[in-house]
């Protein structure tokens, strides 16, 4: 058994020439690709995706030993982008018609050992293609290319084609597995590894599954994701006295847990989990599907760790399995979808989505993170024949396993375990979400919202203040009145990050301002209300944001407004410069009152201030404080009742007004600088200061700043910020940066990116080599900045 990584060596050529799949191949304009790739790298915005439509060719030359005489050679390609036809030395060997599974192709037949041989790849990204997700409007971008990694196995004639492991939480495993070729009087052996190192054998047959029982397991949860190693051998048991003989084996990781979605929710190990995630589509800016696994890898690390999330759901596709390993080892819930986004085409396209299905099963079974398998194409009609065979694959093909289904109308046809519905219902007032009952043909399944958001209110970094806090609070209504609601199991915001869309789509820029972060991943405002519901452990898990620059001039009117804190700490402390105004505590009757930690809305910023300074005694100075709060809410309107107040305690207007200008401030008055302190545990732990902007710096945070060359490039993802004296975002900064790279980095995209909301990015790919680099960002009106990164080369 061997084997190699093969991403590097490839050349590509943009329009595909049928003499590119030739041995002796004609002087071709090809280029020098390594793998992941994408066909055409695109502008962050106003892309055109005709650009990435196209029908190209990749080619890779190597040589064959004769050593591999006798034995099977077999070429994995991770996903390639949509349409791929595999030739061998001129041979077509194989066709693939699914852009987000992997596929293996047979070489062995098509070889010439001990000579030159050469692999080709018909790759066609055209979206007319009669395949999933094609055949109607679709609210992304596609992209193309080979953009998962390439892998080339040499085995013996007879091999494990796939292992299985059903493994419940009290230790009862089940273990299925295929082979291809003669295996005759062959034998299986599994080995089973904890986390410890305790290793457990079991032997079985080849057609049968290994059935068994391991004592004291630790079970997989989203608190503790505990692994298991499986390792099954495929051995021919040895004559005439030789030793038996390792043919081939398999070595997955799995988890023992038990998965049941019922109508009160969705259990694990029978715990009640209350599913909190957003949806998340696995595109970049520039690069579109072809990233290296850390990146990610890294999307299921902010997900879990940044954001809070306990679920996420792989929007209308199965992604890279570095992401589910990622979720597996995080204990983040996933949500696996068919390709597919509400077309359903003719019987060929069908035959091709009920593969894809199978697909998606089969590679992604042994993930323990996977709670649900979307058997239904989203936001697709009724289709009882085509859905009732999706089920049923996917059910035969894993038992383990409750199937959903993203709906989009009421009382659509239920043949799936769970009602997924995208709930778009709540337009800032009323319920956050609709009544289950109202929703779902059957009340004895299980429910849950698969998307809200989104399109409701997309939602720009540069945005106005007013703008940006009503997505965060849209967001965390349809949070509370998912978990408020009996029977709905969870919900998934739409979504984790903005990305690249069809013109139809998008905000005329072909981009859908749709998530809760950039395209960077830099977090606007909203990120913080699914990050604050993260249960702390330590003051740095504590989230202090504050919805507010307290900017009167940013206001309508200049009359101030709403100001939010979205916050996971106990209480939180205001001050005016250095008086105390408050202690606000969430409101646990309130309209939040469901969330774990609702954000708490600031509606005093008076406090005591009229005794010290306006000598007022301590009978009259809440009730002048509480009017003149009443006018900050209001836009200097008063209600009925404080007017009759403001007579009772012999206020003139005149009065209020000067007491207003001085305590609240209009435009014009001085500035006051406010302190918000998060208390936790009866202490401060975290800050937010706004006063007016004094100095300008530039943040730059590398998330992966240790690089690993190969088995694929690697690539750094990099935020930048522009920040004030106090580390606060400056929300409407958008300066040019303009960077620079010193070392074994290359940037992707272009050297010079504005700030859009006081935020940018980069990413910065390996180049082959190893060594420390040093990426140089400039700005005007800013102190330079540097980040340093270290290149490690994996032979």
């Amino acid at each position: 058994m061997e084997h190699y990584d093969w991403n590097e060596g490839w050349t590509f050529i943009p329009v595909f020439d049928p003499a590119i799949v030739r041995p002796e191949c004609p002087d071709l304009p090809l280029t020098p690709v390594r793998i992941p790739h994408t066909v055409r790298t695109l502008p962050y915005n106003y892309c055109n995706e005709n650009e990435y439509q196209c029908l190209c060719g990749y080619r890779r030359e190597f040589f064959a030993p004769r050593e591999w005489a006798g034995r099977t050679v077999l070429l994995t390609f991770g996903a390639v982008a949509h349409d791929a036809t595999v030739f061998c030395n001129g041979r077509r060997v194989f066709h693939h018609g699914c852009g987000y599974t992997a596929f293996t192709v047979d070489l062995t037949e098509s070889l010439r050992l001990g000579e030159q041989n050469v692999v080709a790849v018909r790759c066609d990204s055209r979206e007319d293609l009669n395949i999933p997700p094609f055949g109607g409007q679709i609210d992304h971008l596609t992209y193309g290319g080979i953009y998962r990694a390439v892998s080339l196995d040499i085995k013996e004639p007879a091999y494990l084609r796939d292992v299985f492991i059903e493994a419940k939480a009290e230790g009862d495993f089940r273990i299925y597995t295929s082979t291809v070729g003669e295996t005759v009087g062959c034998t299986l052996q599994a080995e089973i590894r904890s986390p410890a190192g305790s290793r457990a054998l079991y032997s079985g047959e080849l057609s049968l599954p290994i059935v068994g029982t391991l004592n004291g397991v630790h079970p997989w949860s989203i608190e503790h994701p505990t692994l298991y190693t499986l390792t099954v051998r495929l051995i021919r048991p040895g004559t005439s006295g030789l030793p038996d003989r390792v043919l081939d084996e398999k070595t997955i990781r799995f988890g023992f847990r038990t998965v049941q979605f019922v109508a009160g929710g969705l259990y694990l190990n029978g715990q009640r989990v209350e599913l909190r995630g957003l949806n998340r589509h696995q595109s970049y800016a520039y690069q579109g599907y072809a990233m290296p696994d850390s990146i990610q890898r890294l999307d299921a690390q902010i997900l879990k760790k940044d954001l809070g999330c306990n679920a996420v759901r792989t929007s209308h596709s199965p992604q890279s399995q570095a992401f589910l390993d990622a979720c597996d080892e995080l204990g983040l819930l996933v949500f696996v979808e068919m390709p597919g986004w509400r077309y359903i085409g003719d019987e060929s396209w069908k035959a091709q989505a009920l593969q894809n299905c199978r697909e998606m099963v089969c590679q992604c079974r042994n993930h323990p993170s996977i709670f649900l398998w979307g058997a239904r194409v989203n936001g697709s009609a009724d289709d009882e024949a085509f859905y009732k065979r999706t089920n049923e694959a996917i059910h035969r093909l894993d038992p383990t396993r409750p199937t959903g289904g993203a709906h989009i109308r009421r009382k659509d046809q239920l043949l799936e375990d769970v009602y997924a519905y995208n709930d778009y219902s709540y337009t800032g007032r009323g319920a956050g979400c609709e009544n289950r009952s109202a929703v779902t043909p059957d009340l004895r399944k299980g429910y849950l919202i698969s998307e809200f958001g989104g399109q409701q209110l997309p939602t720009k970094p540069f945005d106005d203040e007013t703008h940006r806090l009503a997505q965060a609070l849209h967001h965390a209504a349809v949070l509370n009145d998912a978990i408020a609601q009996q029977g709905v199991a969870g919900s998934f915001g739409w979504c984790m990050a903005d990305y690249n869309t069809h013109r139809e789509f998008g905000s005329g820029d072909r981009i859908c301002y749709h998530g809760v972060m950039d395209m960077f991943r830099n977090p606007k405002l909203s990120a913080a209300v699914y990050a604050s519901q993260k249960t702390p452990r330590s003051p740095s898990d504590i989230v202090l944001e504050v919805s507010s620059g307290m900017a009167l001039g940013d206001l309508p009117g200049g009359v101030p407004t709403a100001c939010w804190v979205f916050t996971n700490a106990e209480s939180v402390r205001l001050y005016r410069g250095n008086d105390y105004i408050a202690e606000f505590s969430p409101d646990r009757r309130g309209r939040f009152a469901a969330l774990p930690h609702p954000p708490i809305e600031v509606q005093d910023f008076v406090g005591s201030l009229l005794e010290k300074y306006e000598g007022l005694d301590p009978v009259v100075a809440p009730q002048v404080a509480a009017i003149l709060n009443e006018m900050r809410r209001d836009a200097l309107s008063l209600s009925p009742l404080s007017r009759a107040r403001m007579l009772s305690l012999r206020l003139s207007w005149n009065d209020l007004l000067r007491m207003y200008y001085k305590y609240i401030g209009v435009l014009g008055s001085p500035s006051s600088v406010y302190r918000f302190e998060a208390v936790w545990h009866g202490r401060t732990v975290r800050t937010v200061v706004r006063e007016p902007v004094q100095s300008v710096r530039l943040e730059c945070t590398v998330h992966n700043p240790i690089l690993t060359d190969g088995p694929t490039w690697d690539c750094a993802a990099v935020g930048l910020r522009a920040i004030d004296q106090n580390g606060s975002l400056l929300p409407y900064c958008g300066e040019a940066v303009q960077l620079s790279v010193d070392g074994p980095l290359k940037i992707i995209g272009p050297s010079v990116v504005p700030l859009r909301g006081g935020m940018a990015g980069t990413y910065l790919a390996t180049t082959g080599e190893a060594g420390r680099a040093v990426l140089h960002c400039r700005m005007e009106g800013a102190l330079d900045t540097d980040a340093v990164l270290t290149v490690r080369k994996r032979s």
